[in-house]
């Protein structure tokens, strides 16, 4: 309904800029012509004004058709700028051709020079339109807002970005109370510069004293080009000023026709570990998803529910939502019925632990594609209960597994962790068991198994980001296990987006592997926190060393076979060369180890480490250097059908 409101709504506006035009085009044709007698009205012959009378009609229409044609009716009016201009220009000159021609081929006469007057007065009053109207919408948002609700406004960095910034701030009405004070630049050249009449008035340096001059509120970085390094200086430097801190993201960020000031925000973490943006074939992910019937477990989730979130943009037939928490389902399912409301969306309240329940539900859905993302995966606490982390997710996955090849589920993807390479805690050492089910049940089964494997999420539930955001609203300190500890991060919808993906790439028995970048110190994490937050890291808010937790490495890997990394279509995502299992000793192993879950508490980890040989636990430490390797590597790559389906 609201898209077909805001359709009719589109069609009335595009008819009355076409009969703005039309009263222009009448005007010009009128006014022309006195112009070319020097507005000696009794000079004018009376035929040149029937023959132009004559041509009117045909004129207002083939000339609205060439604005047509040329998109001057699609595009916004409070937007206009530098590109509408020479779209005006070019359809004001090749509707007056068309005029020429037309007159000449129909026997009129007209004055020579009228033409000329005429193509120039056509440009000129069209353009006016347009800039009135969005010199008009500028006043009236001053009216409405009056001088008391003005936000004075510096920004840093006086490029392309900027431009469009200033741009879309003088234009769209949410943002038409910010006043642009002025710019700032490190180039030397660009002193003293005008961007959409705003002036350069100095570098990084000069910030306070500008924030202190023009009473600033608020700041916004516009450099997109900019290092972590760079963004962290300039957080750091507009955190004196006490203004409000917001950036604005890259160019190549403005997607679905968006126009550039909507992607304005606050500083997030992610902008300070400079990383190169994640590229994703959305349009291939889209055709695969759209009239598909697919499950998600774990959609609850931090990483569920952002895959449930992107698959509804990919229009399936059918999403079917399963987990065991119900707040986090119920919060899903308000937010995608919201957003989606003719999406077909089934939410469960389920386990996959109950494998009798998780059949019932693959008969009655048939799932085409599953992705399994229901796991427990925090590492202190699974180390405490070393059972519970085997029964939900080993246990877990095989039940699901096994529905999937029972009910003909086309394709199943499972979400791993960097834990899972050389383990030295339960949670991983039981992912690193389901990667190898994958590629068990892969060999003899007509659903394509394959997992993705990647490291930390920002922002995800129970993650030390949020832990340190507390500690600092707490006031601190922040607490860190050790200052040389790192990880892998990516923000939630990166790695999501890149999971849809790889999926897509998927033969069958797989384990793709996220690109993460580099590793980051978490101690560096914390410092970003603390700064975003506009305090002083060791000074407002102190920092504390609490020693590694049990389970836990200095750093994690991503690749367990060192033999090296198969390629995808995206540089993002690799595949890792896979393990040979023998699948009887495998199964045998599975249902010792699903015995002593349930009979023998105190030798649950030997078991485990009976089937991932990498596993160790029962150290202080370790880094995960370790030469063994859960089986010997297979000699495929990932252009060939491992399968004989």
């Amino acid at each position: 309904m609201r898209n077909i409101l805001a359709g009719k709504t589109n069609v009335i506006k595009r008819v009355l800029k076409a009969a703005s035009d039309a009263l222009v085009i009448i005007v010009c044709t009128y006014l022309s012509l006195f112009i070319r007698f020097d507005f000696k009205i009794t000079q004018v012959d009376f035929q040149y004004l029937d023959s132009l009378g004559r041509y009117l009609p045909f004129n207002i229409v083939m000339t609205i058709l060439v604005f047509y044609l040329f998109r001057l009716y699609h595009s916004i009016w409070s937007l206009a700028s530098i590109l509408e201009m020479s779209r005006i220009f070019l359809a004001s000159l090749i509707s007056s051709a068309i005029q020429v021609v037309g007159i000449l081929l129909i026997g009129y006469r007209v004055p020579v020079g009228y033409y000329l007057i005429y193509t120039s007065s056509l440009f000129v009053l069209t353009l006016m339109t347009r800039f009135m109207y969005r010199s008009i919408m500028m006043i009236r948002s001053r009216v409405r807002y009056g001088d008391s609700s003005i936000v004075n406004t510096m920004i840093i960095g006086a490029g392309h970005a900027a431009g469009i910034l200033i741009q879309g701030m003088d234009s769209e009405t949410l943002h038409q109370n910010r006043k642009i004070c002025c710019l700032v630049d490190d180039a030397p050249e660009k002193q003293g510069s005008y961007i959409q009449g705003v002036k350069v008035m100095g570098t990084r340096e000069d910030i306070l004293s500008l924030a202190s001059k023009y009473k600033i509120d608020e700041i916004i970085i516009s450099i997109p080009s900019a290092t972590k390094e760079n963004v962290a200086e300039i957080i750091d430097i507009c955190n004196e000023t006490k203004c409000d801190l917001k950036i604005f993201p890259g160019v190549y960020q403005m997607v679905n026709g968006e126009h550039g000031v909507g992607k304005l925000r606050k500083v997030k973490l992610e902008d300070l570990l400079g990383r190169s943006p994640v590229e994703v074939d959305l349009v291939r992910v889209k055709n695969n998803i759209r009239g598909k019937v697919i499950l998600v477990t774990g959609g609850g989730g931090s990483i569920g529910s952002e895959i449930c979130r992107q698959i509804a943009m990919g229009e399936p037939k059918q999403l079917i939502v399963l987990d065991e928490y119900e707040n986090g389902a119920y919060d899903l399912q308000q937010e995608i019925v919201s957003n989606y409301p003719e999406l077909d969306l089934v939410v469960l309240i389920a386990s996959v632990r109950n494998r009798e329940g998780i059949y019932e539900i693959f008969n009655a859905y048939r799932p085409d594609i599953v992705y399994h993302a229901a796991a427990h995966k925090h590492v202190p606490l699974m180390e405490a209960s070393p059972n519970e982390a085997i029964i939900n997710n080993v246990f877990g996955t095989v039940n699901t597994v096994m529905a999937a090849d029972k009910f003909d589920v086309r394709r199943f993807v499972m979400i791993s962790t960097d834990k899972a390479v050389n383990p030295t805690n339960i949670m991983g050492a039981s992912k690193c068991i389901c990667e190898m089910i994958i590629q068990v049940f892969n060999k003899y089964s007509a659903t394509d198994f394959v997992a993705v494997r990647f490291g930390n999420v920002l922002g995800s539930n129970g993650s030390v980001i949020p832990l340190f955001e507390k500690q600092i609203a707490n006031g601190g300190p922040v607490t860190v296990t050790h200052p040389d500890i790192t990880r892998y991060f990516m923000t939630i919808p990166e790695a999501v987006s890149l999971v849809l993906e790889a999926g897509e790439f998927a033969l069958g028995g797989e384990i793709f592997i996220l690109d993460m970048g580099e590793p980051v110190k978490v101690l560096d994490l914390a410092v970003n926190i603390i700064r975003l937050s506009g305090l002083k890291p060791y000074e407002d808010i102190r920092i504390e060393f609490t020693g590694l937790r049990p389970g836990e490495k200095m750093f994690e890997e991503l690749i367990r076979n060192t033999n090296g990394l198969g390629e995808t279509p995206n540089r993002k995502i690799h595949v890792e060369q896979p393990f040979e299992i023998d699948m009887k000793t495998f199964i045998r192993q599975l249902k010792r180890l699903k015995r002593a879950c349930y009979n023998d508490t105190a030798d649950i980890r030997k078991f485990v480490q009976q089937i991932v040989p990498t596993y160790r636990y029962g150290t202080e430490e370790t880094n995960g250097q370790t030469n063994e390797q859960g089986g010997r590597p297979a000699s495929t790559a990932h252009d060939v059908d491992r399968k004989n389906k």
